[in-house]
């Protein structure tokens, strides 16, 4: 890719909306989009990763159900 096809890349409007970070709350940018850069992605999804995001589940499953 030439400098020249690069530099015009930046010229395109975004497509997106700029909303906060969720990791920082800083302004987001549209190659890491919803995040603000390439750390904040990785943080995110080092908390996936490691469970640190879970859905909580029930410890009986027939309870879960409604069934008694």
């Amino acid at each position: 890719m030439s400098s020249e096809e690069t530099k015009g890349a930046s010229n395109v409007a975004p497509l997106r909306k700029i909303v906060p970070c969720p990791e920082c709350k800083r302004p987001s940018h549209r190659e890491h989009y919803p995040f603000c850069s390439d750390r904040c992605r990785n943080v995110d999804l080092n908390r996936w990763l490691t469970g640190s995001y879970a859905i909580p589940v029930a410890d009986d499953e027939s309870k879960a159900n409604g069934e008694d």
